[in-house]
């Protein structure tokens, strides 16, 4: 029923674009590490009313057959700021049709009546226990994409088996119901709520869980920028400040206001570092702020930016969770109770990301985790380690996503801005920034010196062939045992469950057959990783060198782990002969 999703498809028809019609209609989209993601437009491996129509009927019918309750409890439904003229798809429609599919299905639904944060709607699952939510949002990725994320009741994005179950179901449901396509039921239902104004002063309430140090924030000269990159951030960074004493951070006025083309960034990714950053570092200059926070459009992920004599330090993903580890824990010991067992407490990272918590667990005494890279891996784990009576202090990924504390079981850009301001103002009463905090934590636990990059790559046959080629590189079924000159110790492949470093060959994490990822330990120390990205045409790699407490040479490191990288580059990505496009720097 929409006119220019329609046209799209009857002007390929008219026009001979065979090859494009079979790649839009002959296949359906797949969750991924973040649900449901692709391009707006139309086809049915794309985001546009009828690929949400129908993920919503599958989503019912599989609720229905879990939840004998369904109907009392109910369903979530928020969305960001994203949209597209050309194919009349916006996340707010989707989001309608999302709850009109439930809503003409007698399901109650907490619609927000305006755009949220990405972690409001596990965090109203929760609040709210309704048995599920979905949210509307492609994150950080190019304007044209939009994305369909679920999540389960313990608030936590769902996992497997489910998500193959809701693929069944939505495959046994493709024709749209009656009543699917009426988004104006979101406004006319009775069964219809929004739970906006209560799920917002709950979470802000929560948020002072994590405050230590109030005084201290009221009483700092600390001046801090925060940009939302045009997407939903701002007024929920502004009030998460004020929640801990704060004055409001300085906004960044050209890109505080939802824009859903993104107009002043080439991609609004803040993770891409300085380049991106350009007009939050140049205000914070002007107006003498030390630090920037950047959140990404969805607000679920953090960027973060230091002001050091005349020049600014971005932060890695990697860098700021050794700088929250270190602060989650020195608050934890501060203000926990005589008889509190550090043996209790926990920390969660996923496997593609820093050992840096390892490091720190190991002298400090707690617990340490490793997850299949995703966030929904780490918010499952973490429920069922608060079910089984321990405490989470702090889990991420390296590519800026993080969780301090547990209101919120998923990464959250909000939290973390405002903890960050704390830690930077309570670092600033004791005369240290958080770069020169973040040398003495290496200094204290050994330097983790990581690097992180992608290539693209629009074939996905070049892809497998790459991965293929490793998992037979000395011969039939024979995995690479040196890479250049540096000799490999062990290596494992999720993608098949091998693992050369377990008694019985097999992986301790579970196997991921849809995803590339193999990850290769070398003699001298360093930890890289080869996968595909669950998001985006990309091969990601990452590498790490993990340096016992003493060792300081940081640029000795350095320069390993860069000639590292090239070896692992050359010999095992060989872009110019796989056509890969380098990261533009």
């Amino acid at each position: 029923q929409n006119e220019k999703t329609k046209q799209q498809i009857e002007n390929l028809l008219q026009n001979g674009k065979h090859e494009e019609l079979r790649n839009r209609l002959c296949c359906r989209l797949t969750f991924g590490t973040a649900g449901l993601r692709s391009a707006m437009g139309a086809g049915f491996c794309y985001i546009n009313d009828l690929t949400v129509i129908q993920s919503t009927q599958g989503i019912y019918k599989y609720l229905e057959r879990c939840f004998s309750d369904f109907k009392q409890r109910g369903f979530v439904v928020g969305y960001d700021t994203r949209g597209q003229v050309t194919s009349n798809c916006s996340s707010k429609k989707l989001a309608k049709l999302t709850a009109a599919v439930l809503l003409a299905k007698d399901v109650p639904v907490y619609f927000f009546s305006t755009y949220v944060p990405t972690p409001f709607v596990p965090y109203a699952v929760q609040q709210l226990k309704a048995v599920a939510g979905v949210m509307i949002t492609a994150s950080h990725n190019r304007k044209e994409d939009n994305g369909y994320k679920v999540y389960w009741e313990n608030g936590a994005q769902i996992t497997s088996p489910h998500d193959k179950e809701i693929i069944k179901c939505i495959e046994e449901c493709v024709e749209p119901w009656n009543g699917s396509w009426n988004e104006n039921l979101v406004d006319t239902s009775p069964l219809r709520q929004d739970p906006l104004k209560k799920i917002c002063d709950c979470y802000m309430e929560d948020l002072k869980k994590i405050c230590y140090h109030r005084e201290l924030n009221i009483q700092t000269n600390l001046k801090f920028v925060h940009t939302s990159f045009h997407g939903v951030g701002h007024d929920y960074v502004q009030l998460a400040f004020k929640a801990f004493g704060f004055q409001p951070p300085i906004p960044v006025p050209e890109q505080k206001d939802p824009d859903p083309d993104f107009s002043t960034v080439k991609c609004p990714n803040p993770e891409e570092g300085e380049s991106v950053l350009a007009l939050s570092l140049r205000l914070a200059e002007k107006e003498d702020a030390k630090v920037v926070v950047a959140t990404d459009p969805d607000a679920d992920r953090l960027a973060v930016a230091e002001q050091q004599n005349g020049r600014w330090k971005v932060f890695t993903g990697n860098e700021l969770a050794a700088l929250f580890g270190w602060w989650m824990f020195s608050c934890w010991k501060e203000s926990c109770s005589q008889d509190a067992d550090v043996k209790n407490v926990y920390m969660l990272a996923t496997t593609v990301s820093s050992k840096i918590l390892r490091a720190i667990a190991l002298k400090e005494g707690f617990h340490f985790e490793e997850t299949l890279p995703g966030f929904k891996w780490i918010g499952s784990r973490v429920k069922d380690l608060l079910d089984n009576g321990k405490e989470v202090l702090f889990a991420f990924e390296e590519s800026i996503g993080f969780m301090c504390g547990t209101s919120v079981l998923d990464k959250d850009g909000v939290s973390a801005a405002v903890v960050t301001a704390e830690m930077a103002a309570y670092l600033e009463s004791k005369n240290l920034t958080l770069a020169q905090k973040l040398v003495e934590i290496y200094e204290t636990y050994g330097y983790h010196i990581s690097k992180t990059s992608y290539f693209l790559c629009y074939n996905p046959p070049t892809i497998k062939r790459i991965f293929e080629k490793l998992r037979n590189f000395d011969g039939p079924q024979c995995y690479p045992s040196s890479c250049g000159i540096y000799n490999i110790l062990h290596v494992r492949d999720i993608t098949t469950g091998y693992d050369s470093s377990q008694p019985n060959k097999t992986s301790v994490l579970p196997v991921s057959k849809n995803s590339q990822m193999i990850t290769f330990t070398f003699q001298n120390g360093c930890v890289a990783t080869l996968r595909t990205s669950g998001t985006e045409p990309k091969i990601k790699y990452y590498a790490e060198m993990c340096a016992l407490p003493g060792q300081s040479d940081r640029t000795l490191l350095e320069e390993e782990l860069q000639k590292l990288i090239e070896a692992l580059i050359e010999n095992f990505l060989e872009p110019d002969k796989n056509g890969l496009i380098w990261r533009s720097a």
